[in-house]
């Protein structure tokens, strides 16, 4: 389970897309939200648009990995879908903040890598939430407030990327993914391997 955290405008969802599009052993969890949807979003492929009932729902029936509440809005992170996905073979990228990384560390620490980005400025983080142009003036305002408390839990990951150059951020997130599959405790099958080789297979 790979986690790209940032506050909002830093580019994590930009990088996800990415890498997505660039490595084909990787599946998005797409999480669920009781927010209304942007005019750019796409229920089922952005988020899984939910009303509040249905999300307690979720919630009470222990179908969420992790959850929290974001600018007065419930997120949280379908199980089933994660856990199919991992059972296969396949690799999980996490699009979430702090609180759901906390949580899914703490159930399942030897499966997540958690990265963080910066960006590369106040005043670069304050021009890229303006000129997205998808949120109000006033929700703006709400996420440069926001900014400074998500950035203070950048020591809480794995890793940590300023992301001054999208292409190269897009280079190292992958580098980062495709090193954490050759950790040795992820490579399946690698102990019959070995003793095959000893024994002249």
């Amino acid at each position: 389970m790979m986690v790209l955290s940032s506050p909002s405008g830093a580019g994590k969802t930009s990088l996800s897309r990415r890498l997505l599009e660039i490595d084909n052993e990787i599946d998005l969890s797409i999480s669920v939200t009781t927010r209304q949807p942007r005019s750019n979003e796409v229920p089922g492929k952005d988020y899984h648009f939910v009303d509040t009932i249905d999300f307690n729902l979720m919630v009470n029936r222990d179908q969420l990995l992790e959850y929290a509440k974001v600018f007065g809005h419930y997120y949280g992170t379908p199980r089933k879908p994660v856990e199919e996905a991992l059972t296969t073979g396949r690799d999980v990228l996490f699009d979430i903040d702090w609180q759901g990384t906390q949580q899914l560390g703490e159930k399942a620490p030897k499966d997540l890598v958690s990265v963080f980005i910066l960006p590369p400025s106040w005043a670069e983080l304050e021009r890229r939430l303006t000129t997205r142009a998808a949120d109000a003036p006033a929700e703006i305002n709400r996420r440069m407030a926001k900014a400074s408390d998500e950035m203070s839990h950048w020591a809480e990951y794995d890793y940590v990327i300023v992301n001054h150059d999208f292409d190269q951020s897009v280079e190292k997130v992958h580098g980062i993914l495709k090193s954490e599959r050759l950790r040795r405790r992820r490579q399946t099958g690698l102990s019959d391997f070995v003793n095959g080789l000893k024994q002249g297979h």
